[in-house]
């Protein structure tokens, strides 16, 4: 979709993929089934294209005008796009910032290549999903499916390199050209999802901003994206990319950020109260993904709260674009809160307009 004026209500990526009915137990029993030899791959799909559907419903249902595919495929953000391609060895368990959630660690064992899609046929498999759902009134058609990748830095940053057998330094070493290499991947995968119609593509970088002495490595690694981009622009496809941080205070990055050459920031509100204050200060020249509701607090925020920070930060965007979502994911949550936190973005937009 193409930004234009007004707030848009967005997923910031992940959904829950388990809930209280047996049919939200499917994808969960049908795993341990499937450990234990009773189920096959093809009942693991099933189960994932079930959820799949679930997710997408539930964002239509509450609201949503940027929708995601809830990521129900995805074990964790860094395996399941690393464990894709050839040449890279999934090793074990790290934990993954400071949430109770855990990734499996790739490891380099010479260049990675891409032997397919990463994530091209479940943004397909999405969209598809989309127009089999009810949509409310006035938003038939205006609903948009956006894909999510994790970027190349942070993907570099928590992988190692196997070292070489004589001992000298492996070639993926170094985190810069373990972060060009997935950047070179990525950008194959970005120029896929443009060919199959993605007119948004979230990006993910939460490492950079707990990490900000990798700057210029992280700045590097996405060239390669944002050359992506630009040849699917010049070949008239519609494409934007949206980079998206949380887990750590991006404040101290802000201007950094809203420099680069990427068409939307999003940003994670929930490390430091004044951030909006910051935004209302400096301003932005790029539309702004603002995660103003804690997508890992089971508290509900108060919708006239929300919409008063929306009221003072948008009129500093430029063009008056910004996309309301969760501070992050929403998979640290119970689906139940999970599908509150959705409806209470509507409910923000509808104190801010009302």
């Amino acid at each position: 979709m193409s930004s234009g004026a007004g707030i848009y209500l967005s997923s910031t990526g992940s959904y829950p993929r388990i809930g209280d009915s047996p049919e939200l137990q499917l994808l969960r029993r049908t795993i341990a089934a499937l450990d234990r030899g009773d189920r096959t791959t093809a009942d693991l799909l099933d189960a994932e294209n079930d959820l799949t559907r679930h997710a997408v419903a539930e964002q239509v249902e509450a609201g949503l005008d940027v929708i995601t595919d809830g990521q129900i495929r995805w074990y964790d953000p860094i395996s399941h796009l690393a464990g894709k391609l050839d040449n890279i060895q999934i090793k074990g368990l790290v934990r993954f910032f400071d949430t109770n959630t855990y990734f499996r660690q790739p490891v380099f064992a010479g260049k990675p290549a891409r032997r397919g899609h990463l994530v091209a046929g479940d943004y397909s498999f999405a969209r598809n999903a989309l127009g089999h759902v009810p949509t409310p009134d006035g938003k038939a058609g205006k609903l948009a499916i956006k894909p999510v990748l994790t970027g190349p830095y942070t993907l570099a940053k928590f992988s190692l390199s196997e070292h070489s057998a004589n001992g000298a330094a492996a070639p993926f070493a170094a985190l810069e050209a373990r972060a060009q290499a997935y950047a070179e991947i990525l950008a194959l995968e970005i120029e896929a999802l443009a060919k199959v119609g993605a007119e948004l593509i979230q990006v993910d970088e939460p490492a950079v901003i707990k990490y900000p002495g990798d700057w210029a490595v992280f700045e590097n690694s996405l060239e390669p994206i944002v050359q992506a981009r630009d040849k699917s622009v010049a070949s008239g496809r519609r494409l934007e990319i949206a980079l998206y941080v949380y887990f750590h205070d991006c404040a101290p990055l802000y201007e950094k950020l809203v420099a680069l050459p990427v068409d939307i920031v999003g940003l994670d509100f929930t490390y430091n109260p004044k951030l909006a204050d910051l935004i209302a200060s400096t301003g932005s020249p790029i539309p702004l993904g603002l995660g103003l509701v804690d997508g890992r607090n089971t508290r509900l925020e108060d919708p006239a709260a929300v919409a008063r920070h929306v009221e003072r930060i948008l009129p500093k965007i430029k063009g008056g674009c910004a996309y309301l979502g969760p501070s992050s994911g929403l998979e640290y949550l119970p689906r139940d809160r999970a599908f509150a936190k959705l409806e209470l973005l509507a409910k923000s937009r509808a104190a801010l307009t009302g």
